[in-house]
């Protein structure tokens, strides 16, 4: 874009400055537009395909949270890892990180302990003293 271009006389000369402007803005715009489509057919969620936690998982983000509330105190994330029958560091994934999702089963438990804990109850069905 050169000024002498936009230097010729005339009384709207101003115009074309604005509108040629406006028309890089515009190229510039659908690029990042074409290029964040491309990027989200590239996340999108294919039939069958597990989902990612994130904004699209709700349920799942509110879940971790309050289990995270529930691991105060030394060991208990240890005791839960192995109700789940996982490892430590892949709880750290599901719940602190939220990198991870459960499959369907620890899920289902991990929140049937979660009601467990609120009540003050041991999944056995003891009542736990340390509250």
């Amino acid at each position: 874009m050169s000024i002498s271009r936009y230097a010729r006389p005339g009384r709207y000369w101003y115009i074309d400055m604005i509108n040629d402007s406006l028309v890089a803005l515009a190229q510039e715009s659908a690029r990042r537009r074409a290029r964040e489509a491309k990027l989200r057919r590239r996340h999108e969620i294919r039939k069958g395909q597990a989902l990612r936690p994130g904004g699209d998982t709700p349920l799942w983000n509110a879940l971790a949270l309050a289990v995270k509330a529930q691991l105060r105190h030394r060991g208990e994330k240890v005791r839960l890892a192995r109700l789940l029958g996982l490892s430590r560091q892949r709880l750290h994934l599901l719940i602190v990180a939220q990198t991870a999702c459960p499959d369907a089963e620890r899920a289902l438990l991990l929140q049937v302990w979660l009601q467990a804990r609120l009540l003050s109850r041991d999944l056995a069905g003891q009542v736990n003293p340390a509250k």
